[in-house]
């Protein structure tokens, strides 16, 4: 899975990534960090990027889901991200399980860390 997510960082049009709902001017972001990680029963997926479209990430961890099961080969990612289109791509992931974790700001916009947003989402708990 890591392998597969190399093809994602840097600049790019993520379409085969988006929501259909997705009201972002542009599907065009910089990713720069997508490592997968796994602790004992947990799969760590680490995301940073300039900014994320509607289920943005669900749908890549789809993908990356299905590359790391064998359903599809490592080579499908950056196939998926040529291809423009949401209908070429694994089903959304579920939000069950996964977690934002924080926002990191640029330093041009002078915010204190203190006031750094971090966030969790527990669904056992609601």
């Amino acid at each position: 899975m890591n392998e597969a997510a190399r093809n994602l960082l840097g600049e790019h049009d993520f379409s085969s990534f988006r929501s259909a709902e997705c009201q972002a001017k542009t599907p065009v972001k910089i990713l720069h960090q997508a490592e997968v990680a796994r602790h004992g029963d947990y799969v760590i997926f680490d995301f940073r990027a300039t900014g994320f479209l509607q289920h943005m990430v669900r749908n890549v961890v789809g993908a990356m889901i299905w590359i790391g099961s064998g359903k599809q080969p490592q080579n499908w990612m950056a196939e998926l991200l040529a291809a423009h289109d949401r209908t070429h791509a694994a089903p959304t992931f579920a939000p069950d399980g996964l977690y934002f974790t924080g926002v990191e700001y640029a330093a041009v916009w002078q915010l204190p860390q203190e006031d750094r947003i971090i966030a969790a989402f527990d669904p056992v708990a609601i």
